[in-house]
């Protein structure tokens, strides 16, 4: 069955869904974008997320050309028009077409496209038995560089971190950023789990302030655990008691070991299996 796309106020048969080839966000990955879960029919977390692409898209100094309830009612129509009931949104927001260049001067006709479809999850045995991390080589773009909160379609940094992971038979990679520290994996925030406290990267440590992740921290202030934002090595999730990663696909999943090293016992911890079961119970009662 033919999925519908939405593109610039228009649902579209998906070999339909064309925009041109001198588009920017193609010759450049000039565009951002927001993945977003739907959970019961539900768009979760629209308001956040939609708020989000338009702040990346500020900083690039990148016009949206719908405002953001026009942008939350494409997301929701687009999704209604495809049935999706569980399922993932991919929001996009182009530079437009123009000349060969870079000068978004010579740009227009910035494209705004929605896709809604099913999503691949991590299978099950990953949540009741934990992942096991890599880190990659590849370090994460310097801040100052490119700052990390624009959630921009070039992805090349963490594709190529992400290709470390899978040939060695690991789904996911540790970032570190240009100073040895922990950033973040190639898709997901990190936490970790040291005498009850719970501990993540600040945003200056080069990371994207995950929707999930600060979902999840608030979540564990309601259960009383004491959340702490602080800068981390490898070090300290080798010697963490727990750790686990944040993300929209991923929810909340364990991690068990980094680079072949046992992470606490082995085993997904209770913070973490309370931690998912709360954010589970949050995204079904949106519904």
């Amino acid at each position: 069955m033919s999925k519908s796309v939405y593109i610039n106020g228009e649902l579209l048969p998906e070999e339909n869904a064309k925009i041109s080839v001198f588009d920017h966000g193609l010759l450049y990955g000039d565009g951002v974008f927001e993945g977003i879960r739907v959970y019961g029919g539900n768009v979760f977390l629209l308001n956040e997320h939609v708020e989000r692409l338009f702040e990346s898209a500020n900083a690039i100094r990148l016009t949206i050309p719908l405002n953001r309830e026009q942008v939350s009612e494409a997301v929701r129509e687009t999704v209604q028009a495809n049935g999706i009931s569980d399922g993932y949104v991919r929001l996009v927001v182009t530079r437009g077409s123009g000349s060969l260049g870079l000068d978004i001067h010579r740009t227009g006709d910035p494209q705004l496209i929605v896709i809604a479809d099913t999503i691949m999850l991590y299978p099950a045995e990953f949540y009741e038995n934990g992942l096991e991390l890599i880190t990659a080589s590849t370090v994460r773009n310097h801040p100052q560089a490119l700052s990390p909160r624009v959630k921009s379609l070039n992805y090349l940094n963490n594709i190529l971190a992400k290709i470390e992971g899978t040939d060695t038979g690991a789904i996911e990679a540790l970032m570190l950023n240009h100073k040895g520290e922990v950033a973040e994996c190639t898709g997901d925030n990190i936490f970790i789990v040291k005498r009850g406290v719970l501990r993540t990267p600040p945003p200056d440590a080069g990371i994207l302030e995950g929707i999930t992740r600060n979902a999840v921290m608030k979540l564990a202030v309601e259960a009383g655990v004491v959340v702490e934002e602080m800068t981390m090595t490898r070090h300290d999730i080798f010697i963490a008691d727990e750790c686990f990663l944040t993300g929209t696909a991923a929810e909340v999943i364990p991690v068990v070991s980094l680079d072949g090293r046992t992470i606490g016992n082995g085993r997904p911890g209770p913070v973490t299996r309370d931690l998912l079961q709360r954010f589970q119970a949050l995204t079904r009662s949106a519904n």
